[in-house]
């Protein structure tokens, strides 16, 4: 097919090999793959490759991939992964196959979940999550709470039952979907950032209660407020907007704490100072006192 040839030389930058007769080749293959099994053919080196991305739903709905398509197989690839809310004591694994940016436009093929993860903030468990597929593509997927060492682990067989037909109409769905996709995960990503930053600034301000100047604290306050607001509706241009008001707010209260450090720093270098200046010397009697002493 001329536009076939066209897109592989745009894409390689080559000339594409038209030597094979395409109504031949499956036949060639095939023949190619008996003398592999027979053993009579020793020289061809064939290797599976996973044939659709793998991956778990992450904040905001995120299809957050582990392994690639078209990974050679065997293989392993683990990422650390943390909670989403404070004193969340287990995670849900969701597994998919797909090439959606969003988890939900992909085929669920599995989920587990962890539990016993000790109280703790948000942002402070690490969870390992690790994708092994053998030889024979079946995938094993574990999560594991690197503070505790408890694992759970599930195994995924015949790459989620998907026919070649399945897995080819899924590729031509994220082709056709990708900018609507890729809008929708910016909008995620803007939407977890806004949220993280909540987070952190509204923590920053409980642990340094007293130590700021009111109007300062109000303003900041402020900022989480009309955050949080932006939050709560669609409008993701006023996310990001409201996002920026609170950097800038924050800002002012990191400057607020280091000139508190800077201050106090200073006044203990007068202290040291002053102490330096005090020089150590014996009491000496005075000459009429000691002789009044030796009269008594």
């Amino acid at each position: 097919m001329p536009a076939v040839q066209e897109k592989v030389k745009e894409i390689t930058g080559k000339e594409p090999h038209r030597g094979i007769n395409p109504d031949e080749v499956v036949a060639i293959g095939a023949a190619i793959q008996a003398g592999v099994l027979a053993g009579e053919v020793k020289d061809v080196l064939l290797l599976d490759v996973t044939p659709l991305s793998l991956g778990i739903e992450t904040k905001g709905g995120v299809f957050t991939k582990l392994i690639e398509r078209n990974t050679t197989i065997p293989t392993r690839k683990g990422e650390t992964f943390t909670t989403a809310d404070d004193n969340q004591n287990s995670v849900e694994i969701k597994v998919y196959q797909g090439e959606r940016e969003i988890a939900a436009y992909n085929k669920l093929i599995g989920n587990f979940q962890l539990v016993g993860i000790p109280p703790a903030p948000r942002g402070v468990p690490q969870i390992e999550v690790a994708f092994d597929i053998d030889a024979n593509g079946i995938v094993n997927v574990g999560a594991k709470d690197l503070g505790t060492g408890k694992e759970q682990r599930i195994t995924i067989t015949a790459s989620g039952g998907l026919s070649d037909a399945e897995i080819q109409q899924m590729m031509r769905d994220a082709e056709s979907h990708a900018e609507e996709d890729k809008r929708r995960k910016e909008e995620a990503d803007v939407r977890n950032n806004a949220d993280n930053l909540v987070y952190s600034v509204e923590r920053s301000l409980k642990d340094v209660d007293g130590k700021v100047d009111p109007n300062t604290k109000l303003e900041i306050e402020q900022a989480i407020k009309d955050a949080k607001e932006a939050l709560a509706g669609g409008d993701i241009e006023e996310i990001k907007t409201k996002q920026e008001a609170l950097v800038t707010a924050s800002h002012k209260l990191s400057e607020a704490l280091y000139s508190q450090v800077q201050d106090q720093q200073a006044a203990t270098s007068d202290a040291t100072d002053a102490d330096d200046l005090v020089e150590d010397a014996e009491v000496v009697e005075d000459e009429d006192d000691q002789q009044d002493g030796e009269r008594r």
